[in-house]
């Protein structure tokens, strides 16, 4: 499965690069409202999975028969504030996740501080997460099992 993986996700970069979803450009104009290319690749992508989702949802397997269960998260304050920074950061950078492994792959160095300023994000969240918890009312994490002495 990995070697799948692999190939879906360079698959899935290439598609990235050539429309024009890792240029920064284009991202910086969709923002501000200059260019709508943007625009239409989001709307392929919703048209194309909402269906997917749906179908296999109601089939309840995957292609493999293995059992599919989609869980709906809860809605928290964290959501908002969440998405209104990771909203500022692609607007900012001109990249989310997936643009900036894209972008690295391009050889443009500026996408390796959006990659550490990615990464610094991501820890400092997961060392704060105990005090964001009630301020946000963000959900407990579940607890690793430990083994008894």
């Amino acid at each position: 499965m990995t070697v799948l993986y692999l190939v879906l996700g360079t698959v899935f970069g290439f598609v990235l690069s050539r429309s024009g979803a890792a240029d920064y450009g284009f991202i910086q104009g969709m923002f501000l409202f200059t260019e709508f290319q943007l625009y239409g690749i989001l709307a392929v992508g919703v048209g194309l999975t909402a269906p997917g989702i749906w179908l296999i949802k109601r089939r309840g397997r995957t292609l493999f028969g293995r059992p599919v269960t989609i869980e709906l998260k809860a809605l928290h304050r964290g959501n908002i504030a969440g998405g209104l920074i990771f909203g500022v950061g692609w607007s900012l950078t001109g990249m989310c996740p997936g643009p900036i492994l894209v972008n690295i792959g391009e050889g443009k160095v500026y996408a390796l501080a959006a990659l550490a300023g990615a990464l610094v994000g991501a820890g400092a969240f997961g060392t704060l997460y105990p005090r964001l918890q009630g301020l946000f009312q963000l959900p407990s994490l579940p607890q690793p099992d430990r083994p008894s002495r």
